[in-house]
């Protein structure tokens, strides 16, 4: 419970709107690791968040490291929220959306 509201708390904070309990796994999602969530994590965010370089506490080098703090990344980068990657060259609508329904499928 705590974690949760603490969670929607930084939703607000970093400009989001939503949170993945506000969202559900479309019966017919197509999106795994594979198809979706490497490409995104290599493009959009290992360059701060991979890890290796010490630059990050939070590495999303892995699927599991990324299903271990899902919540996290969807209140800062899926759907509506935008406060990650920062810059304004960050990740097209459409992939925030697909983002948010891969975390919500559970990053299969």
């Amino acid at each position: 419970m705590k974690a949760r509201l603490l969670l929607a708390l930084m939703a607000v904070a970093a400009g989001g709107c939503t949170t993945l309990d506000d969202r559900t796994c479309p019966p017919d999602s197509k999106l795994t690791y594979e198809s979706f969530g490497k490409g995104f994590f290599e493009r959009e965010c290992v360059w701060c968040h991979g890890g290796a370089k010490g630059q990050s506490a939070r590495s999303f080098t892995t699927v599991e490291s990324i299903r271990s703090q899902k919540e996290r990344i969807f209140v800062n980068a899926a759907a509506d929220n935008r406060a990650m990657p920062p810059g304004p060259d960050g990740p097209s609508d459409a992939d925030r959306q697909r983002l948010a329904e891969w975390l919500a499928c559970g990053a299969p």
